[in-house]
């Protein structure tokens, strides 16, 4: 069992919300960690709403809520009975206490509709991400980091015992997601159509969002295409990292970028099998660049926003931190020998960070000049989780 980073703060949110919604991608552990947390409430319920006979139990659902009052109740796959949430408000507000119901479901459209309209001010939500590596650091650091890199966060492609099983796990993910999951979220793009837009967000990874081309390559619109980059957004498989806007007296590109969030989704869709594939590959510098991206993303505290920053002049930084006035800058570089260009020295007069690194594969920490260091990715991952 991997002790995920959510649980403590999870068991205070339950101890604070009438209920608390657990989002996060399907296969991700979702239900796994509910059931660690359920462990400690010895009269809890759990539901799996896609198991046929838990979903009859609810047919009259305010009758089965006032026989299971006082008792946490857990309704996992939550957006496959969107009819609940009406009741849910009423149970609440009549329970009156915290910890009452945990909700387990990816953040479709009509879940976060459902949840907004009928729960604002009753529930507190927490995204859960694949494996971090800050959950698996405790196996020895360097190998788990290109394990985790190559096959991505997902348990089971994580853990998988063997190369091809890890690679089979994740290409039946990405079928069943666009077939079965995609759909029943309420996404209404076909399958094969999917895909080929994943797949071409795959080969934009680290790049400006290109949305006229992506719709002339798929024979759609511009606001479809741009459609289908909010509904991968929305269910966690893509991240559309914004560009810092902040009030400087300069000219900011305002196109955001786009990355497949799990870097071993991204290497399927790319075709990339093995380390050494990758290692070979053009997206080989990409795909560590949107994997440090995510790692950073996982530990941040709360308050701090993600960005990029990036002038018309050249003046670029792949990764801002930012709370109010403060800021960090993050460079990524997948060489063991990383040297940064002008732009990136540029964006820092302008940016004035605190604090800034130029993450790389390397295995100590060492300065690079004018405030700045190379250092290996753990070491960043625990100054940035350390931020107030």
């Amino acid at each position: 069992m991997i002790e995920r980073e959510l649980t403590e703060r999870m068991r205070r949110w339950l101890r604070q919300f009438p209920a608390v919604g657990l989002l996060g991608p399907r296969q991700c552990g979702k239900s796994t960690l509910a059931q660690v947390l359920l462990r400690a409430f010895p009269d809890s319920v759990y539901l799996d709403l896609e198991r046929p006979s838990d979903l009859a139990r609810l047919r009259d659902p305010e009758a089965w809520f006032v026989a299971h009052a006082g008792r946490l109740v857990c309704l996992d796959e939550i957006h496959r009975a969107p009819e609940l949430f009406p009741v849910l408000r009423g149970v609440l507000d009549a329970g009156g206490q915290p910890g009452q119901v945990l909700l387990l479901g990816s953040a479709s459209p009509e879940l976060l509709r459902q949840t907004s309209e009928t729960l604002a001010g009753r529930i507190g939500y927490l995204e859960l991400t694949p494996f971090l590596l800050t959950e698996i650091a405790g196996r020895s650091a360097a190998t788990a980091m290109r394990r985790h890199w190559e096959r991505g966060g997902f348990p089971r492609s994580f853990l998988a015992a063997d190369e091809e099983e890890s690679r089979d796990w994740r290409e039946a993910f990405v079928q069943t997601f666009l077939e079965r999951d995609l759909p029943q979220m309420g996404a209404g793009i076909p399958a094969g159509l999917a895909r080929r837009f994943w797949q071409m967000c795959a080969h934009l990874h680290g790049e400006l969002w290109n949305g006229s081309k992506v719709a002339g390559s798929l024979g759609v619109t511009h606001p479809t295409a741009r459609g289908y980059l909010d509904r991968l957004a929305q269910t966690y498989m893509l991240r559309v990292l914004p560009p810092w806007a902040a009030n400087l007296k300069k000219r900011l590109v305002k196109t955001p970028k786009v990355y497949v969030r799990d870097s071993g989704l991204l290497h399927t869709l790319l075709g990339i099998e093995t380390l050494v594939d990758l290692l070979g590959h053009p997206a080989h510098g990409g795909s560590w660049e949107g994997y440090v991206l995510e790692q950073v993303a996982g530990v941040r505290p709360a308050g701090w926003e993600l960005a990029f920053y990036r002038t018309s002049a050249g003046a670029e930084c792949d990764l801002v931190l930012h709370r109010g006035r403060r800021r960090v800058a993050i460079e990524c570089k997948a060489s063991s020998a990383p040297q940064v260009a002008r732009g990136f020295w540029e964006s820092l007069k302008e940016l004035r960070p605190e604090r800034a690194w130029v993450v790389a594969p390397v295995a100590e920490a060492y300065p690079l000049g004018d405030g700045v260091e190379v250092a290996p990715l753990p070491g960043v991952l625990a100054a940035v989780a350390a931020l107030k």
